[in-house]
């Protein structure tokens, strides 16, 4: 199974031209994906996408026939003329079958600064899909740029929304067949993946990968069952990119070329797994070439 994900920038490049076949051609240009998860994708904000290409989810179908598509919007308003309504958010793309979707808003406080920064609300957007060997819950997301304690609390719900999927699959509920209580896809295995706007060294991503615990530290297992035994299994996440080079330090994905944001690269596109599925990575790159946007598209291999 093969998954970009990419910060598209509402498909703007750094040329300031707006061009959604270009970003497509170079996710393709990585690998035959199977899905794609993309932040930054606009509808009706022709102030930053131009008039030519207004609902860039639908082009998007359009430009991937046999993928089905899959829109997030974490903002979802009417536009100042009332003509029209307006959104921006994630989309996952994908040729898998999709067996289950949710759309999660992330927290939002608001904590008193000397300075007011720009913000807005956030969401995380999950498909499950279905891998050759089961279900694999893949989240996508874009967390806040200006407010680190946004981020920090937007981070810790991430990692929740993957432990509670790690205890619904250890004690299933009842269900109904034919009603919305049927079985549902229950899975430990999860992919969160995006632009989480912090880097290796921060707070937030020592709470996505800290292990043992919830949030609020209180101890987080899954049941799996092996020959008939049950085991408990710590549901942790862990960077796919240590996975295949531990110790090594993390690939830019950010300011590049443009350091308008500040003054070097980053890395801050990641692709964190479930330990389920930490022996399933076995290819990792990013495209450190293209400028089709602000950020470097992620790929991550996993058999």
């Amino acid at each position: 199974m093969k998954i970009v994900t990419y910060n598209v920038q509402w498909f703007k490049g750094l040329d300031n031209v707006v061009d959604i076949a270009r970003v497509i051609n170079v996710a393709r240009e990585m690998a035959d994906f199977d899905a794609i998860c993309m932040q930054e994708v606009a509808v009706n904000y022709t102030a930053l996408t131009g008039t030519s290409q207004p609902n860039q989810p639908a082009i998007v179908k359009q430009l991937l026939p046999g993928f089905e598509v899959f829109f997030s919007p974490a903002i979802d308003e009417l536009s100042p003329c009332g003509t029209m309504r307006q959104q921006f958010g994630n989309l996952i793309a994908t040729r898998l079958p999709v067996r289950q979707v949710q759309h999660t808003p992330l927290p939002y406080p608001n904590p008193p600064v000397a300075q007011p920064t720009p913000s807005m609300q956030r969401i995380a957007l999950t498909c499950t899909v279905q891998a050759p060997w089961g279900p694999v819950r893949l989240i996508t997301s874009h967390l806040e740029y200006y407010n680190q304690v946004m981020r920090h609390a937007q981070t810790r719900t991430l990692r929740d929304l993957h432990l509670q999927g790690c205890a619904l699959a250890a004690q299933p509920s009842k269900t109904e067949q034919g009603t919305p209580y049927q079985p549902k896809p229950l899975t430990t295995d999860t992919i969160i993946c995006g632009d989480f706007n912090f880097e290796p060294d921060s707070e937030e991503y020592a709470s996505m990968i800290q292990t043992g615990g919830s949030q609020t530290g209180a101890k987080q297992t899954g049941v799996a069952q092996t020959g008939g035994a049950q085991i408990d299994t710590e549901c942790n996440l862990v960077n796919s990119f240590d996975v295949l080079h531990p110790g090594e330090a993390y690939p830019s994905t950010f300011r590049l070329f443009d350091r308008t944001y500040g003054p070097e690269p980053v890395g801050c596109d990641f692709f964190f797994v479930s330990d389920s599925l930490a022996h399933r990575v076995k290819g990792f790159a990013v495209n450190q070439v293209t400028q089709a946007s602000d950020h470097q598209p992620v790929l991550l291999e996993l058999y």
